[in-house]
């Protein structure tokens, strides 16, 4: 029953992180893959990190290191995609030509003008 549980969970991993992949290489603009890729890898290592975990069990040498594998990718991957994100758009990566709106442009369009109109 645990292996079947394993392999179910590292299944699941695989086949989000392929989804990821599959993202990186289809979306057409940075921004859209660094989201992409943040959500999916996320979505990819945590089903592999609890396997691991129900493998060898939470209180083993590789369980208990899985587990704050898992918290840090939780914490750190969303502020290291923010950072690219926010770098990029700083430096002026265009956005795709079919986005809807770019909020910081009109952010800064109206900080700019003076009659805050």
């Amino acid at each position: 029953m645990r292996n079947a549980v394993v392999v179910a969970l590292a299944v699941i991993g695989v086949g989000f992180s392929f989804s990821g992949a599959v993202g990186i290489l289809r979306m057409p603009d940075l921004y859209t893959r660094i989201q992409c890729s943040s959500k999916t890898i996320t979505m990819g290592a945590l089903p592999v990190l609890v396997a691991l975990v129900v493998a060898e069990g939470p209180l083993s040498t590789y369980g208990s290191r899985t587990l704050l594998v898992a918290v840090l990718l939780l914490s750190v991957n969303p502020l290291a995609s923010h950072a690219l994100a926010r770098a990029a758009y700083k430096r002026g990566v265009p956005m795709w030509s079919g986005s809807v709106v770019d909020q910081g442009a009109e952010r800064r369009l109206q900080d700019s003008d003076p009659g805050g109109e």
